[in-house]
């Protein structure tokens, strides 16, 4: 492209961050790095009752645990900052001055519950404002005025049409006479979002504007004030316009805030890679290639075109979301595994923080025994605790033991104790011989109705590392001690 590419993300801290923001996070960022461009993150906080600090410090950890880094914007600043729209209050003011010295604007008196009167009254079928205000006498203005009613400032919607090419949808067109004259500033002067956000974009230079789909309705709107902005000088250009699909939930709707699978932070919390997070959510519109959904963002940099995506609504499904964190989990090397799960196992209480040097070790020792089994970074708690717990804190899964320690179950222990106890060499391959020989060779037992009782009576578990190996390394005494428990 010969313009330099600036796009921007711009979320409103009024909650919890949504897995659609990301999804429109991630085309954004790698919409700019593909093309070597600006990626701009602002904080829409003109919502004063709304946003919160908590909101803008999860959005913020959101970004930076994803690894979406910006180019401009809080913590960075550069050359278009506040970033924040709450403190660039006087761009918004001056740009309402200068659209009403030019006529583009006017004040609007009208109710809600007026301009709603009067469509019904005259069975118009077009919704919004009916321009009522458009051109008050001073008397009409006066009257208004004199019954302490306070304007909402409109902009005066050109007649005719407005078409634009959509980077995703191809061209569209509205026609303006069902584009209302939309309010941009609140009675007590308070910029809304229909102003601050072409204004900011005016004046950072945003070239593309990519976003959802729920928002394609405001764009005529937005590009007839940009025609306006570019006659005042406050804009260069019309940004391109691209509308991103839908992220649909069960049942074919949209996925609101109340679904517990949009809460974004939330994967980081359920043991998610972010690399994995983001690989499903791209593929939520768009597509590497045909016959392959895992990649790294590196490659989605590379490959990523606006003009590949899919504008049909795109389902989220979960266990595809943990299908693909699974593969990437499967690409980690140990050492990197490791050092992701230790927060896990931390903040679950099953490691000290510091890790002491014998549990370091240990930890060194049964990773390699995990790695391949778990699939996100929580399950690690449950696979590795019970070797590092107290054996006065052993616990069994209450399930599995009254599934496997059944009185048939507790028979393949006792045999599994007898076996054991005199066992001259503490190895994987030794106890697997040893119990080979006594529970599928001398009781006739299948190899899984003979290993699962010793497996819950040792890890408390149906799921666990590899027996054998898990017993060397919880040792000899602390093995038998278990099997002693189990029997009750």
């Amino acid at each position: 492209m010969s313009t330099p590419v600036r796009v921007r993300m711009a979320p409103s801290p009024t909650g919890s961050p949504h897995v659609g923001l990301v999804r429109t996070a991630l085309f954004n960022w790698a919409f700019a790095r593909h093309h070597h461009g600006t990626f701009v993150f602002r904080i829409e906080d003109t919502d004063r009752e709304r946003s919160t600090q908590e909101s803008y410090d999860s959005i913020i950890d959101l970004m930076r645990w994803l690894g979406l880094d910006w180019d401009e914007g809080p913590e960075v600043g550069g050359p278009h900052a506040p970033y924040f729209q709450s403190e660039r209050g006087d761009l918004y003011r001056d740009a309402l001055a200068r659209l009403a010295e030019s006529s583009y604007t006017y004040d609007c008196f009208c109710t809600n519950e007026e301009v709603e009167a009067r469509r019904k009254a005259s069975g118009s079928k077009v919704m919004g404002y009916d321009g009522f205000c458009r051109d008050l006498s001073a008397e009409q203005r006066a009257a208004f005025e004199a019954e302490g009613r306070r304007p909402v400032v409109r902009f005066r919607m050109p007649d005719g049409e407005i078409t634009w090419h959509d980077l995703v949808r191809g061209d569209v067109t509205f026609e303006s006479r069902f584009v209302p004259d939309y309010a941009l500033c609140r009675a007590n002067g308070d910029p809304l979002y229909t102003l601050v956000n072409p204004v900011d974009d005016a004046y950072m230079e945003i070239t593309h504007v990519l976003r959802g789909e729920d928002l394609l309705s405001s764009t005529p709107r937005q590009i007839a004030l940009y025609d306006a902005l570019k006659e005042l000088g406050i804009a260069k250009v019309t940004p391109e316009f691209g509308h991103l699909p839908y992220v649909m939930g069960e049942g074919n709707k949209k996925l609101s805030k109340r679904d517990p699978e949009a809460h974004a932070l939330a994967y980081r919390e359920q043991g998610f890679l972010p690399e994995g997070l983001l690989n499903y959510l791209a593929l939520l519109g768009w597509a590497i290639a045909a016959d392959r959904d895992v990649f790294s963002m590196a490659e989605m940099v590379e490959a990523f075109d606006i003009k590949d995506v899919n504008p049909n609504p795109a389902r989220f499904d979960l266990k595809k979301a943990e299908a693909i964190n699974a593969a990437h989990m499967r690409l980690l090397s140990l050492d990197d595994m490791t050092e992701r799960v230790l927060p896990f196992l931390k903040d679950a209480g099953v490691l000290s923080d510091p890790v002491n040097p014998a549990d370091t070790q240990l930890l060194e020792l049964a990773m390699p025994l995990v790695a391949e089994r778990i699939n996100k970074l929580t399950e690690s708690v449950d696979m590795l605790g019970f070797l590092f717990v107290d054996e006065e804190s052993f616990t069994r899964d209450e399930a599995d033991a009254e599934k496997l320690l059944n009185d048939d179950g507790r028979a393949v222990v006792r045999r599994s104790l007898d076996a054991l106890e005199g066992l001259g060499e503490w190895s994987a391959g030794a106890i697997q011989d040893a119990l080979q020989a006594e529970l599928v060779e001398g009781m006739g037992l299948k190899p899984r109705n003979a290993f699962g009782p010793v497996r819950v009576a040792v890890t408390g578990r149906r799921v666990s590392p590899p027996l054998f190996e898990s017993m060397e390394l919880l040792g000899r005494d602390r093995s038998l001690r278990r099997l002693m428990s189990a029997l009750g």
